[in-house]
């Protein structure tokens, strides 16, 4: 009977394996991407008009500059966007704009959710005379839509970006009075609450250092979205030529004096700002849905 000769054992070759920290961000993105499509495309348009806002307006012509000569010149390799009425770039006015509707947009709603969180959780804590005079107050403001309650105030006032914010802020901060108040109903009723009683804090202590930081989430996720509809509000003042006049390079500004020149066939001159403003509010607001719809990553 013959043996057969012993197999040589197979050479082991060194494979190179991703580290598992890199294995695990990897993962989780692909992950995050796969699951929250949506999220992952509002970061991504966020950030690219971010940059725009942040160093666009330093690689683009002045918005102001007009040229008679270029007016209404169709898009083009010398022009993206086109140019307007008096010869000004569509495009260099656009990224201009961006970072005034997004500053201003952000602003509004950091102010009104400053405002409404400090009110709300005062009148959810505390309760009683203070509570029901809150809500009486709150459920006038919320009587009125807040495009026309911002448009009345800036009617009252002149013509500015300051009074914009304000006026648009002040729409806002009963939304956050509403949404802060009804998760301080909810943290006030449990038990480390009652601890931080029962360790000396006194009402106002709870209220603003314990119970406040834990009832902001649904507040925060709703800024997101307040941060559009700010936008839109801002814009759509600015479009009945209130508020933000012209020259200024805004969004709204753009598309009210380009809505004319559509009939004439200038198409680009509303389409270009009034696409910016679209794809904006769809980036707070694919970020706002998703966190506010489901809180697992």
């Amino acid at each position: 009977m013959t043996v057969d000769p012993p197999t040589r054992a197979p050479d082991f070759v060194a494979t190179e394996y991703p580290s598992a920290a890199a294995l695990s961000a990897g993962g989780r993105a692909a992950r995050l991407l796969r699951r929250k499509p949506l999220l992952v495309m509002g970061f991504t348009l966020l950030a690219i008009f971010a940059g725009l806002a942040i160093v666009g307006p330093f690689f683009v012509a002045d918005p102001l500059k007009t040229d008679v000569t270029a007016a209404f010149l169709g898009p083009s390799a010398d022009h993206w966007f086109g140019t307007d009425n008096y010869g000004r770039d569509v495009f260099a006015r656009s990224v201009h704009a961006a970072r005034l509707d997004l500053t201003i947009g952000v602003l509004i709603s950091a102010i009104a959710l400053l405002i409404g969180s400090a009110i709300g959780v005062v009148s959810g804590y505390f309760g009683g005379r203070i509570d029901g005079l809150v809500m009486r107050l709150t459920d006038v403001l919320l009587a009125f839509p807040g495009f026309v309650l911002a448009l009345v105030i800036v009617a009252a006032l002149e013509d500015s970006t300051k009074n914009v914010v304000i006026a648009v802020s002040v729409s806002f901060v009963p939304y956050f009075i509403r949404l802060t108040r009804g998760q301080v109903l909810i943290e006030r009723e449990l038990e480390y609450v009652d601890g931080a009683r029962l360790a000396g804090n006194n009402s106002w202590r709870v209220a603003f250092r314990h119970v406040l930081p834990n009832a902001l989430g649904p507040s925060i996720v709703g800024a997101t979205l307040v941060t559009g509809y700010a936008i839109l509000t801002v814009a759509g003042l600015a479009f009945l030529s209130v508020g933000i006049r012209p020259p200024t390079a805004e969004w709204g500004v753009m598309v009210g004096e380009g809505a004319k020149d559509i009939i004439t066939g200038e198409w680009w001159t509303s389409l270009f700002p009034g696409g910016m403003i679209v794809v904006a509010i769809m980036a707070f607001h694919f970020i706002g849905d998703e966190f506010g719809g489901d809180k697992t990553l």
